[in-house]
């Protein structure tokens, strides 16, 4: 018999989501493995809880599809013919690769292109130091938060709001544009003690009847895009019934008399005819936050993904503000704490010798950048080599077709370094094989709450696996690329940002686990005033002086309202597109993570759409039957799921599938378009006109 495998728990992070940023507690086992893998009941936001797919972490770490050695293309793009080759010989022909592309069209060629596949600090932002000392491209990072929180900032003046952990002492949660059951699981632990400790109602406010809408004591079902108009509509409710805080509006605010004027107009009946809630809904939840008043708005990204979705953020964000909320603790709004760490990141980053000048790509528009369009490419050379990490925009990326057509490009010379052989690493030149968080040493932030963490090497990885930081260093080597942080480990790192940052050490961190950098209750409450000069919350902000990351106005900025509105910017349904399309959260993926999973491939199964069963009565199609969804961009064929719980012409397809699991070999987002939301920049993945028609059984 053999004996049985010792096991110890460890502390780390989930580096997956950068809401949760879940601290975990990890059994370790002997030979290299993984356990189980809990929440960390000692950091109080995670709080001992953590979404299921990350629970079966094990299946995904120990996969036997992981990528373990290097390899190089040995037949046509996209074909997926590799030969394996040592890392000296793929790494000397990537350096040569990179070498010869700079000296022919200069150092802006090369495109280092990352994003969140992992949220630490060390391993995906290690990238830019490469970059910034090669001069390379810089990428304007949109494809997720920009209009969030251009929205957000435009209001409150700083990235930041009340520590999550008081929607506990909430007397009314307000989940608005997000669905944590599915994304942030620990949104919902603290709203529902809420529910369960002060009988506080949860409200919930979402374009399709999710999983969390279904356990929210009053769920208001919106189109998509049109958020404004609600929030609109319950601010002027506040107004008319005397429920809104005026004191507060007068002592930190830019309130006016042409903005009360304005909202006389944004009648719940208005609004009923834009976004589709009843009108007397809208009044009775806009007396509920006007009774309640110690109200907690917890705002997420999803609905700040519509062309007008800066706008539709700072909207349901003027509602808390209108309460006065602000004062009470379990009262305000949250959306990011990420501007509130202070993390120095000029060494990770290089920082020290990065050049204004040199030019950023567009990240949400690889495809045009890839296709030679001049405008993203800012009239400057064409992108003839890239390094990727992190990602995978041959299936994430919007206008898919655009960024395959790029792909496939002959002079376009790609390294992938990845952990899977995903659609961007089948179209690579070169890939690498990368560890998992478990295998090496990193330093998190929690977007959602307010810790620093640190998520320690755990475990050795499988074969030939290399992190981020060695894969860097080691190009640097090789392409002649001078940076002391090229010669620091990634402990050497931490230390040294925690160290700049007055954050401590790695030495104390590790005794910790983790930083709780919550602000006093004045700050982050704004009590002493919000973030722009004057200290006022801004009803009516300057939308081109958002102080936020700025690569110039991007999108029809001068027509965007100057209070809070519906802006009718979406893409409009017409008689030939009469259908709105969102590409919401699976509950067992998180965008192309996990999709490799067995488990999570046997919960969610395959891609499907939802739609009303009216509508698809309208269109003659039954449960299971399969619909060709299109538009100008292209055209997926799904599955039929009748589902009562959204409004008439909105359709829901959940989850970003890999583009094989398709019957045509096309993921969703080749519907998605990459024009750039105002005023920032950003895409608008769940705001699509689309055509629906019954395909027809051939033969």
């Amino acid at each position: 018999m053999n004996a049985p495998v010792a096991s110890l728990f460890r502390p780390s992070v989930c580096p997956h989501d950068c809401p949760s940023a879940c601290s975990l507690d990890v059994e370790v086992l002997g030979n290299n493995r993984i356990g189980r893998v809990r929440g960390l009941a000692a950091q109080s936001y995670t709080a001992g809880v953590i979404c299921a797919k990350v629970a079966r972490y094990s299946e995904r770490i120990h996969h036997p599809d992981r990528l373990t050695k290097p390899l190089m293309r040995s037949g046509p793009k996209g074909s997926g013919q590799f030969c394996e080759i040592g890392w000296d010989e793929a790494l000397d022909r990537a350096a040569e690769a990179f070498l010869a592309a700079e000296a022919k069209h200069g150092p802006e060629t090369v495109w280092p292109y990352y994003y969140a596949g992992t949220m630490g600090l060390v391993m995906r932002d290690g990238i830019h130091r490469l970059r910034h000392v090669k001069r390379y491209s810089g990428m304007y990072d949109t494809i997720c938060t920009n209009p969030a929180w251009t929205g957000f900032v435009a209001g409150t003046g700083r990235l930041a709001g009340v520590d999550p952990r008081e929607m506990a002492k909430s007397d009314c949660v307000v989940i608005w544009g997000t669905n944590p059951v599915h994304t942030q699981v620990n949104v919902m632990t603290h709203a529902i003690r809420a529910r369960k400790e002060r009988g506080a109602p949860i409200v919930a406010v979402d374009i399709y009847m999710n999983e969390t809408m279904k356990q929210a004591d009053i769920a208001l079902l919106v189109k998509p895009g049109t958020d404004g108009a609600l929030a609109s509509s319950i601010m002027h409710v506040l107004l008319r019934d005397g429920l809104a805080d005026r004191a507060y509006l007068g002592s930190h605010t830019d309130f006016s008399p042409e903005f009360e004027v304005h909202l006389e107009s944004r009648t719940p009946a208005w609004a009923e005819a834009i976004c589709g809630v009843p009108a007397h809904e809208i009044e009775s939840v806009a007396r509920l936050f006007g009774e309640k008043k110690r109200c907690y708005f917890r705002l997420g990204y999803g609905f700040s993904r519509q062309r007008n979705g800066a706008v539709n953020m700072h909207a349901a964000l003027c509602i808390p503000t209108m309460l006065g909320a602000w004062q009470h603790e379990g009262g305000g709004a949250f959306h990011s704490n990420s501007g509130t760490y202070g993390i120095s990141k000029r060494m990770i980053e290089g920082l020290d010798v990065f050049d204004p000048s040199v030019r950023l790509l567009d990240q949400s528009r690889i495809g045009a950048v890839l296709t030679g369009e001049a405008a993203s490419l800012k009239n400057g050379p064409p992108v003839t080599a890239m390094l990727i990490q992190n990602t995978n925009p041959m299936n994430v990326a919007p206008e898919q077709r655009k960024v395959r057509a790029g792909f496939a490009r002959e002079d376009l010379f790609t390294v992938v370094h990845e952990q899977f052989m995903t659609e961007t690493a089948a179209m690579a030149d070169i890939v690498l094989p990368a560890t998992m968080f478990m295998e090496h040493d990193d330093l998190y932030q929690g977007g959602g709450h307010t810790h620093i963490m640190l998520g320690p090497k755990l475990v050795e990885p499988p074969g030939a696996c290399r992190s981020n930081h060695e894969v860097i260093c080691a190009l640097a080597k090789r392409i002649g690329a001078e940076h002391p942080g090229f010669a620091m480990s990634p402990r050497e790192h931490i230390d040294w940002a925690l160290r700049q940052s007055s954050r401590g050490s790695l030495e104390e961190l590790e005794k910790q686990g983790f930083i709780d950098t919550d602000p006093p209750f004045e700050r982050a409450h704004y009590i002493t005033g919000f973030g722009h000069r004057d200290g006022k919350f801004r009803f009516a902000p300057d939308w081109l002086k958002v102080p936020l990351k700025n690569d110039g106005p991007m999108g029809p900025v001068a027509a965007i309202p100057r209070f809070p509105d519906h802006w009718a910017v979406i893409e409009a349904d017409d008689p030939a597109l009469p259908f709105r399309l969102a590409t919401s959260p699976a509950r067992q993926f998180l965008n192309s993570t996990f999709t490799e999973t067995p488990g999570s491939m046997a919960r969610e199964i395959a891609p499907s759409l939802l739609i009303h069963p009216e509508d698809a009565d309208a269109l003659g199609l039954t449960e299971g039957e399969v619909a060709e969804v299109s538009n100008a961009r292209g055209s997926v064929e799904l599955a039929i799921r009748r589902f009562d719980g959204l409004r008439h012409g909105v359709v829901i397809a959940e989850g970003i599938f890999p583009n094989k699991s398709h019957r045509r070999g096309e993921g969703i987002n080749v519907l998605t378009g990459a024009d750039q939301v105002a005023p920032r920049g950003g895409a608008a993945f769940h705001d699509n006109a689309v055509a629906i028609r019954k395909v027809q059984a051939s033969g």
